[in-house]
């Protein structure tokens, strides 16, 4: 109740100070790629978090009475023009979001320096869960180890162990293709299975002839990717015409976009992908995109588009953030917040069940709380299945098993600290605070 207090007086005051004191706008700037050989996979979800913000400006004035700007940057998901974009919209932002784990590692130092927080909704340096220890970083809702460890579970359950199983890994030659490796190769001593690692470079992304014939040879009993934009549909052609069986093929969440499976169609019917989010376009979250978005002429996307995975995904991403903004408006009593203040907002999420349904995000992403030490969540998700048309659900909520890696994060915590010395922490925070 004092949360709304604080906002009341927060606008009393503004109201008594006359314009002045009336907020202009917040500024949360949008690292894009809808160009380059990922835009496929860019453009709906940028599509997705930019008419989540475009509705609650029109339907609510924004958060807590103030709009968001929720400017682009175009990157083309290249690390430099992503640094490049950092720096030149860091001035007035109050959060900045990389979209590419290479351009999230380049400034993820700098963010230190600038004190912005990072909100980087699955994906990133894992470690970064440590709030501690990087206290501008947030990879809420689920980070890549949460999707090793529910690939895994899932796998184990479907087998009931995986002693004497070969698993290829087939990912980007990229820092996100390689982010899961130090828990898989953990998890393959301790499960005894075999891990074969398959890189795929930047220029095989749509000739994977070598990698896919190194499959056939090698005879995985699972394949599991993690792949981004051409490198997707690259790899799901190429299943289909070596005939591996799809339903042994598991990608992570960035894996599971409609668009590359609807290439293949019935043929891609059992492909697996692991996911935070799903999609429900009767969600009531959707009716109103469509009702002060869509119908008002201000939306990029389509019909088609916006049932699928990763526009539903984009909605989500932009709501975590605005819990993450109304968190601190209600703890600081005032509507214009600063980046400082966001940081603890994004500290502060609380996504229950009861809250998604106050959103209007039904069943699109599961519940889920962070705070000072833990800035990713790990939120868990469901696994998901094409059925030749579309993605279902085919388990119930999975959580990941954070305790077979916490030691882990902190250890990798640690070395990054040390390796960027002097690295300052966040001291008042305690483990489980």
């Amino acid at each position: 109740m004092k949360h709304f207090t604080k906002l009341a007086a927060a606008a009393v005051l503004g109201a008594t100070l006359g314009t002045a004191a009336v907020a202009q706008e917040l500024y949360a700037p949008n690292l894009a790629y809808r160009t380059g050989p990922f835009a496929a996979t860019g453009i709906p979800l940028m599509n997705g978090q930019a008419d989540y913000f475009a509705m609650l400006n029109a339907r609510d004035g924004g958060v807590g009475g103030i709009k968001v700007n929720a400017e682009e940057c175009e990157t083309g998901y290249s690390t430099e023009k992503g640094v490049e974009c950092y720096e030149k919209t860091k001035g007035r932002s109050i959060v900045t979001q990389p979209w590419s784990t290479g351009i999230t590692l380049q400034v993820l130092p700098k963010t230190n320096v600038d004190e912005i927080p990072i909100l980087a909704p699955g994906y990133g340096f894992s470690p970064m869960a440590d709030g501690k220890v990087f206290q501008w970083a947030f990879n809420t809702p689920s980070g890549y180890w949460d999707a090793a460890s529910m690939i895994l579970q899932y796998l184990q359950d479907e087998n009931g162990s995986l002693d004497g199983k070969k698993i290829a890994f087939l990912h980007l030659d990229h820092p996100y293709g390689k982010e899961p490796l130090p828990l898989l190769e953990k998890k393959a001593g301790e499960l005894n299975f075999e891990l074969l690692p398959i890189p795929v470079g930047l220029k095989e992304m749509q000739n994977q002839s070598a990698q896919w014939l190194q499959i056939r040879r090698e005879r995985p009993d699972y394949v599991v990717m993690w792949g981004w934009g051409a490198m997707n549909a690259g790899a799901i052609t190429e299943a289909v015409k070596t005939k591996y069986p799809m339903e042994n093929f598991i990608g992570v969440w960035w894996a599971g976009h409609d668009a590359d499976l609807k290439i293949v169609g019935a043929d891609g019917a059992g492909y697996k992908s692991i996911s935070w989010s799903f999609p429900n376009p009767e969600a009531p979250v959707m009716a109103d995109i469509q009702k002060y978005v869509v119908d008002a002429g201000l939306s990029q996307s389509n019909p088609e588009e916006m049932a699928g995975v990763f526009y539903g995904r984009g909605v989500v991403i932009s709501a975590i953030l605005a819990e993450g903004i109304a968190a601190a408006q209600n703890e600081f009593g005032v509507a214009e917040i600063d980046a400082s203040q966001l940081r603890w907002g994004l500290e502060n999420i609380n996504m229950t069940e009861e809250r998604i349904e106050e959103l209007g995000l039904t069943g699109m992403v599961p519940p889920f709380a962070t705070s000072c030490a833990n800035h990713t969540g790990h939120s868990g998700g469901w696994m998901l299945e094409w059925d030749g048309e579309q993605f279902v659900k085919v388990s119930d909520h999975m959580l990941p098993d954070t305790s077979d890696y916490q030691q882990l994060i902190a250890d990798k915590a640690a070395e990054y600290a040390e390796a960027n010395a002097p690295w300052p922490t966040n001291e008042d925070c305690n483990v489980g605070g």
